[in-house]
């Protein structure tokens, strides 16, 4: 059983601050954790100098480049007690002992950029809980439909209300907190930016309260759960409901049912687990189950109670005097306990599962048939250093790992070992990551340990369902937009081919209108994907450059302006795409006759700023025709686009776009160079792309290309001087470079000299030397070896850009609007540092 169990949760990567002469790093007592659904995780510590000053730290990675900390100086003045990231996962929020509360945002949507615009304050008073308001959305997932065809099956919106809603339905923003004096803060942010505060009494008879919860109601209340660490005395509950009253917050409490403790009842046990550690809800919007967890100084006892309606039973005497109550019991709310563990070793964190599955019995019993375990399990951190994943009901033991400095043997028991003095390491705060496949956890030496969960939890499944079960996390990713990196942690390379067929298969399956809103998404999820295996790393490339395309092709359409207002409900840009798929004649002038060319009249400025877009698709098309007559090797970038209809159709369109646009300004037109002054370059490579649109098209047969085309495409380099594209550069992550059972360990700030993954294989043009000219990705500007300018690079694929526009126009400007947040990919933006000879 052991070795099934190890086998379950392994250690992806640890990584730990260096040691400065000066100051250190102290992990901060209390320690606070979040993960956010970008896969940005934010922890706390308290940096020490030689005087002992203290200063907050609060520090934001991407799991992705963990080296690559930001670490902010808080400004709190006292230990910063919360961290909770939004819905949206880009802002966060921060708490501390003397009652300040600061909402942090990212500066210029840069990931490693944060500044505090808002906050609010009550003064003195450490905050205990804090949450964002719930903003109504809730998603539900369906495993049981894991093969149902369409997404709405799989994952449908359950009915639930906003926390408080503006007019019109819209959800308002804000947070809340319970402080230790039992207060209740609400601060709603106004959209022009104001912050509304408001702070009311939880009761009237004040207590402290050491421990507190906040999770929400389908209809719109919230549920606060207080305990003042003792556990004799009882756990209370208070619903809250805010409203906006005349411009001002207003906050209405009531009192729900209290509980007593099971371990405090049982006289015997009574004394053994004097105070309660950890009060949570099972999740943010689940309010009727609890976990909650007493200790003494070495055990522990974890127990999960759930808030059932009941019926009263009346006595007879009341049921004749009044026939109508006979009929129907009077109902009232009480709390049962549903299990409860032993005594254990002493708990030092607890990180719960952020996956939306519903807790009954009957998808209990529908996990079980389905083998589909992510989502279900807890994890419990002990002071001996072991995590345990334990079921979220039953709290039975599902996973268990030992994180101590000598792993110990499985045949050696644990009895033998000796106590080693001081304490062992171990986790001081936890979280899960949204998909529940990974575990983040800080020790109480300030180190960060990454912990993959396998998501079979150690049950033998086989390899189609545990694809399965992949797949469906994916899909989810894809349908909520979160970060699916957690994921790509379980996929060994020989999984890759199956799961880019099978995603793309499910993605075909949808409406069409779902699969225009999922078309980028999936674009990136198959080219990180790619990443992880030698065999497929060149389609990376293929697939960034489908994302440049439909990018430039819709910015390029939308430009195009309808010569006279009252026109026929099609666009200029719909009209150009149904002209190219209607007249397949390879004469480009031919295409461009059945245009109306008023359409296409621009800004003189405008189109010379748009001269590097037009040239890469020039290029680009130019490189593809030059790649055909060798596409027996999939080995090179591109490969796929020569028999992708859709594509190709795209880049014939452009190029008549482009064509006419040269009529208007010639110097906005793709530069070649040629080997004859008289050639028209732009008709013959249309005249070609054209040859083989036709035989890929979607509408017709599809057919191989014959033999003239490629002979024609084999004269290609004798005749124009063939470019050398700038492909994205191999990604400089983690995740293709973890290896199982090796884990790998970084430190804070110190960029790691990786082993190369098996992936880096000397492709052409992928391996760039230290000083070679840089590109700019997406405006297609050469940066010279050491740029002088600010650049930014995406988290995901590495892909890099400028960080100001070196042009104005507003043409520009709406390219630039495309990536401006995200990465094309959707990655986020991090800012690089300038680089010297």
């Amino acid at each position: 059983v052991c070795d099934l169990l190890l086998g379950t949760m392994d250690l992806a990567y640890v990584c730990e601050w260096e040691k400065w002469p000066k100051s250190t790093h102290c992990p901060s007592v209390p320690l606070a954790c979040a993960w956010s659904c970008r896969n940005l995780i934010a922890f706390t510590t308290d940096l020490r100098n030689d005087d002992q000053d203290l200063t907050r730290m609060i520090h934001i990675l991407d799991t992705e480049h963990p080296w690559d900390v930001h670490s902010i100086n808080s400004e709190h003045s006292e230990a910063i007690t919360c961290l909770e990231w939004d819905q949206s996962g880009s802002r966060l929020l921060s708490a501390d002992a003397d009652g300040q509360i600061k909402c942090w945002t990212m500066a210029d949507h840069l990931a490693n950029s944060w500044e505090s615009p808002v906050g609010s304050l009550v003064e003195g008073d450490p905050i205990v809980a804090l949450s964002w308001l719930h903003n109504g959305v809730k998603l539900a997932l369906h495993v049981e439909k894991s093969a149902a065809s369409s997404f709405g099956e799989k994952f449908s919106r359950v009915k639930f209300s906003p926390s408080l809603t503006l007019f019109g339905g819209k959800p308002m923003e804000g947070w809340i907190a319970v402080t230790v004096s039992g207060l209740v803060t609400v601060s709603l942010l106004k959209p022009s930016g104001q912050v509304l505060t408001s702070t009311e009494s939880l009761c009237r008879l004040r207590g402290r309260v050491a421990l507190a919860d906040i999770a929400f109601t389908g209809g719109g209340n919230i549920v606060v759960a207080t305990a003042d660490g003792s556990s004799a005395s009882p756990v209370q509950f208070y619903k809250v409901c805010v409203s906006v009253v005349s411009e001002k917050c207003r906050i209405d409490t009531e009192i729900l049912p209290s509980l007593f403790m099971r371990c405090t009842t049982d006289l015997n046990r009574r004394d053994r687990v004097p105070a309660i550690t950890h009060l949570k809800f099972l999740a943010r919007d689940m309010s009727e189950q609890v976990l909650l967890c007493a200790s003494s100084q070495t055990t522990s006892v974890v127990e999960c109670w759930s808030l059932r309606k009941e019926g009263l039973p009346v006595n007879n005497i009341f049921q004749q005097l009044s026939p109508a109550v006979g009929d129907k019991q009077p109902m009232i709310l009480k709390w049962r306990i549903l299990s409860a563990t032993n005594d254990l070793d002493r708990v030092s964190a607890v990180a719960l599962p952020k996956l939306p599955i519903s807790l009954t019995n009957t998808d209990l019993k529908v996990a079980s048939d389905t083998q589909f375990y992510p989502g279900l399990g807890l994890a419990l951190a002990f002071h001996d250093g072991s995590v345990h994943i334990v079921h979220r009901l039953s709290l039975q033991s599902m996973a268990v790992f030992y994180s101590s400095a000598a792993p110990r043997s499985v045949d050696e028991q644990a009895i033998k070992r000796p106590r080693t003095t001081g304490p062992a390491v171990h986790f001081k705060a936890m979280q899960l990551s949204w998909t529940s496949l990974a575990l983040v956890g800080i020790d109480n030496h300030g180190r960060l340990s990454m912990l993959r969960i396998s998501p079979s939890l150690g049950h033998a499944l086989d390899v189609g369902l545990a694809l399965r079960h992949l797949l469906f996390l994916l899909e989810y990713c894809m349908v909520t937009g979160y970060d699916w990196w957690d994921i790509l942690l379980h996929v060994q390379p020989g999984m890759v081919q199956s799961l880019v067929e099978k995603l793309h298969e499910e993605y075909t399956r949808q409406k069409a209108e779902l699969q225009q809103v999922l078309s980028t998404r999936i674009l990136a999820m198959k080219a990180s994907l790619c990443k992880l295996s030698p065999c497929t790393v060149t389609r990376v490339c293929d697939y960034h450059a489908k994302l440049f395309l439909i990018a430039i092709s819709s910015t390029l359409k939308s430009l195009l302006r309808p010569h006279v207002l009252n026109t026929p409900d099609k666009s200029p840009g719909d009209r150009l795409t149904e002209i190219c798929a209607k007249i397949t004649d390879v004469d480009i002038d031919k295409v461009m006759i059945n245009l109306k060319t008023e359409e296409f009249v621009l800004d003189m400025n405008t189109l010379q700023a748009l001269q590097q877009l037009l040239q890469w698709v020039g290029d680009f098309v130019l490189y593809l025709l030059a790649s055909l007559p060798n596409q027996g090797s999939p080995l090179r970038p591109g490969h796929s686009f020569l028999r992708d209809g859709t594509s190709l159709g795209m880049l014939r369109e452009l190029m008549v776009v482009i064509r006419i646009w040269g009529l208007l300004k010639p110097s906005c037109l793709p530069v070649y160079t040629a080997t004859s002054d008289t050639q028209d370059s732009m008709s013959l490579l249309f005249r070609l792309l054209t040859k083989l649109w036709i035989c890929c098209r979607d509408e017709g047969p599809t057919s191989e290309p014959d033999e003239a085309l490629v002979d024609e495409c084999c004269l290609l380099p004798s005749q124009l001087l063939i470019p050398n594209l700038d492909w994205l550069p191999v990604s400089d992550g983690l995740v293709s470079r973890l290896q199982p059972k090796q884990p790998l360990r970084l430190h804070f700030g110190k960029a790691p000299t990786l082993p190369g993954s098996a992936t880096t294989l000397q492709l052409d043009g992928l391996i760039r030397a230290p000083g070679q000219p840089k590109m700019d990705h997406l405006r297609r500007l050469h940066l010279g070896a050491y740029p002088t300018e600010e650049c930014k690079a995406c988290t995901r694929c590495g892909c890099v850009t400028m960080l100001k526009s070196p042009n104005k126009t507003t043409a520009v400007k709406q390219w630039e609007q495309r990536w401006i947040k995200n990465c094309l990919c959707g990655g986020l933006w991090r800012r690089l540092p300038l680089s010297y000879p």
